[in-house]
């Protein structure tokens, strides 16, 4: 049963954090441009405009543990659920003048162990970068 559980709670720290930095990677390979970070720059969101001007501005943010997604005037959407609560969640643009803009995303996710059992631990960062695709 502890060895059901702990793969449980493994999966679903693994299962958000992959589908949470597909959809970021995705958004940055397909936008248009990057506000924000700046070149050279980390910051706690990331900021991009698409080719759909009602998306625009698509930003990415960490609250209270939760990633978030707001599309242009739409409500914020929560990507992450009340199981795991993220941490320490940076954009790093890390191109060159002149070259389409480049971003490391990274982030932790923990499983939230409201119940103190070892089965319950367990936190994996996830790191990646993505991007933007020349028109």
């Amino acid at each position: 049963l502890e060895s059901r559980i702990k793969n449980q709670t493994i999966t679903e720290v693994e299962q958000q954090g992959l589908q949470v930095m597909q959809l970021i990677t995705q958004t940055i390979r397909n936008a248009d441009s990057v506000n924000s970070p700046g070149l050279g720059v980390s910051a706690p969101l990331l900021s991009v405009n698409t080719n759909t001007v009602d998306f625009n501005p698509t930003v990415f943010d960490l609250s209270h543990g939760v990633i978030r997604i707001k599309e242009g005037a739409a409500s914020v959407v929560s990507l992450t659920n009340s199981r795991v609560t993220v941490s320490a969640l940076s954009f790093s643009n890390f191109s060159r003048i002149r070259t389409p803009d480049s971003i490391r995303i990274q982030f932790t996710i923990s499983y939230l162990n409201s119940v103190g059992r070892n089965e319950y631990n367990f936190t994996k960062t996830f790191t990646s970068s993505a991007t933007l695709r020349q028109p």
